[in-house]
């Protein structure tokens, strides 16, 4: 179950082992739940040794925690695993600014994968087409009698689709395996589902089988989110129509930007990316799959565009909306394996992979808006090195314990935050104590 309320007012104010112990007492997590947080639940060399090869160690990344998330009328507090400041507190900000409207709202597609099986050599391609198409209930038949526990959970293989395209080695016929796969991922199913079948598709297209491989790019499993953000929640203090206003056109003005001009829509769409990578890496995803199926879809039958549409709707409020394709799983995989990555599910009190695709969305779209909004008015850099003078300290040389000072000294300055700036208030600090 999602938790009772994700507006967690102060959670920044508070330590580490502080967020952790309200975290636990929120969503109900054990002890050994809450252990896999630290350095006690670190992958062990053994387990990671057996996920890939010529393992030497593992590499650690924070794990942050986004909050005021509102999806389908269910309070989420989602984890983010990255390295990039301002990205956790710009989706939180954004996420609280559409809940006077219910938050966000989803609409998804079946968990459909595509698994796709090139044939060449074909005697007549037209007529082999044709073959595999009159025999399509047999090889779909085929299909799930390779993977039974699939069926048995309401998933399989659905369709067979049959294509023909051309290449600089000729004509080839493509099928395309059509597979539900409920709460995996389904790059092991479908796989193995093209590889079973191959030899009978060779038998009845009378061509050669090449690749049986699993597509990233998801088109029938696409996850849909939207949102609608007042004017007086899009202003500074949420209660300025007329700023709220101003800021809405900017933001749909950066958008249009986004729409038209591909060298834009690709640093805009890693803004996208930028909180749906890290809930994919968070939760034990193949972000790769992920990262490669979205930026696909952008540029699917178009030039290359933004995964997200913003504009106002008849109220003069800002509606925005995302659509990409979103392969992930609770079934398999690292989240099997990783303690941290249980942890997180568990966090996100979700058992479908329906649940975690559209909480990734709506992070991808706030965190959207948090970029559009910051360009639209005081600039990317402003927020961002607020944010990242604890790292520049560090970088500067400060301890543990002076860290804060030298960031508050800093941001009392009125100053622009700068490396020079940084390290001239760890010496003032250093100099007066």
């Amino acid at each position: 179950m999602a938790v009772n309320n994700s507006r967690l007012q102060g959670f920044y104010k508070l330590s580490v082992s502080e967020r952790r112990a309200l975290l636990a007492e929120i969503a109900g997590l054990s002890e050994e739940q809450v252990l896999a947080w630290s350095k006690n639940g670190e992958l062990s060399d053994s387990a990671a040794d057996k996920m890939i090869e010529n393992v030497v160690g593992t590499y650690s990344l924070p794990i942050g925690v986004a909050t005021n998330f509102i999806i389908d009328d269910e309070h989420y507090l989602i984890p983010f695993v990255l390295e990039e400041p301002s990205v956790v507190a710009a989706a939180s900000n954004m996420a609280k600014r559409c809940q006077k409207k219910g938050g966000f709202v989803s609409n998804n597609d079946d968990p459909v994968m595509i698994g796709q099986i090139q044939i060449v050599n074909c005697p007549d391609i037209n007529t082999s087409k044709e073959a595999i198409l009159s025999e399509k209930d047999y090889l779909i038949d085929l299909c799930n009698q390779v993977d039974p526990i699939l069926v048995k959970f309401g998933g399989g293989c659905r369709d067979i689709e049959a294509r023909i395209i051309e290449t600089q080695s000729g004509k080839m016929l493509v099928l395309h395996l059509l597979v539900d796969c409920r709460d995996a991922m389904g790059a092991n199913a479908v796989n193995t589902m093209a590889e079973s079948i191959a030899p009978k598709v060779e038998e009845i297209s009378g061509g050669t089988v090449i690749l049986r491989i699993i597509s990233n790019l998801a088109v029938h499993r696409l996850a849909r989110v939207s949102a609608i953000f007042t004017r007086e929640e899009m202003s500074d203090k949420g209660n300025n129509i007329e700023r709220g206003e101003e800021i809405i056109d900017g933001v749909i003005q950066a958008y249009h930007f986004a729409a038209a001009d591909p060298f834009r829509a690709t640093t805009h769409n890693k803004g996208i990316m930028n909180a749906i990578s890290p809930i994919a890496i968070a939760c034990g995803q193949d972000w790769r799959a992920i990262e490669s199926g979205a930026h696909s879809y952008a540029s699917h039958n178009r030039e290359y565009g933004s995964m997200s549409h913003w504009e106002k709707n008849e109220d003069g409020d800002l509606q925005g909306s995302i659509e990409l394709p979103m392969a992930v799983g609770l079934v398999g995989g690292a989240v099997r394996v990783h303690p941290a990555a249980q942890t997180n599910v568990a966090l996100l009190g979700i058992d479908s992979a329906n649940d975690l695709a559209k909480v990734m969305a709506a992070a991808g779209l706030a965190q959207n808006l948090g970029a559009l909004r910051a360009l639209a008015t005081v600039g990317i850099q402003a927020g961002h090195m607020k944010l990242h003078a604890r790292n520049m300290a560090v970088t500067a040389g400060a301890n543990d314990d002076e860290v804060d000072s030298v960031v508050g000294l800093a941001h009392s300055s009125g100053e622009r935050i700068t490396a020079k700036l940084i390290e001239e208030c760890l010496a003032t600090y250093r100099g007066s104590n």
